[in-house]
């Protein structure tokens, strides 16, 4: 079992304490792989967004201080979340992830040009994501990664159940079809990113 630390943007109100060098500080433990998952989520807004945005860039900072991917959580927060992410790019570099990406194709693009990869959960299997599979078929496959978001967002045939990690094949299957490969050969991109991202 591995882990990521950091404070999500339903929670950012509640720990503007936490300091860059805090989370480097956390990260420091040999099972942290990863900042996050932090960002902007505009869609529940369950802390002021200047506190999310606030959050947001001190978990920037710690991801390029540590050289750690920092997952990133965006909903309904394309425009600013881009924004955001090309100012802090332009201070320096740092790896992360587009997670359980549900975002539009700009948000998509601005990820990948700036080094990012984008990872997709069950969302992508189900019948009316016609537009994020249009968009996953353009991610470049060295940025390509699949996720449970588990206990969530479980694809076909599981929707509205429990996700477990082993239904993540289900979202890679779709995957691989939408971006014209086979299985076998979505499991070895896939993997292959998530061991470059994570080293």
């Amino acid at each position: 079992v591995y882990c990521s630390v950091g404070t999500h943007p339903h929670n950012a109100a509640e720990e503007l304490d936490v300091t860059a060098d805090e989370l480097v500080r956390l990260s420091a433990h040999p099972k942290v792989v990863a900042i996050g998952e932090a960002g902007l989520d505009y869609f529940y807004d369950r802390a002021p967004r200047d506190a999310q945005a606030q959050g947001f860039r001190t978990h920037i900072a710690a991801a390029r201080q540590t050289g750690l991917p920092l997952v990133i959580h965006s909903r309904d927060a394309d425009d600013d979340m881009a924004a955001i992410l090309e100012d802090e790019t332009g201070k320096g570099a740092f790896p992360f992830i587009l997670h359980c990406f549900s975002s539009g194709r700009r948000l998509a693009e601005v990820g990948v040009a700036l080094g990012g990869y984008v990872s997709f959960s069950g969302i992508l299997t189900f019948k009316n994501s016609t537009d994020l599979r249009a968009i996953a078929a353009n991610v470049p496959r060295d940025r390509l990664l699949v996720e449970t978001d588990a206990p969530y967002l479980a694809p076909i045939p599981f929707r509205g159940k429990r996700n477990e990690p082993a239904y993540v094949a289900n979202t890679a299957r779709v995957l691989a079809e939408t971006i014209g490969v086979g299985e076998a050969e979505i499991a070895d991109i896939t993997t292959d990113n998530v061991f470059r991202l994570f080293r």
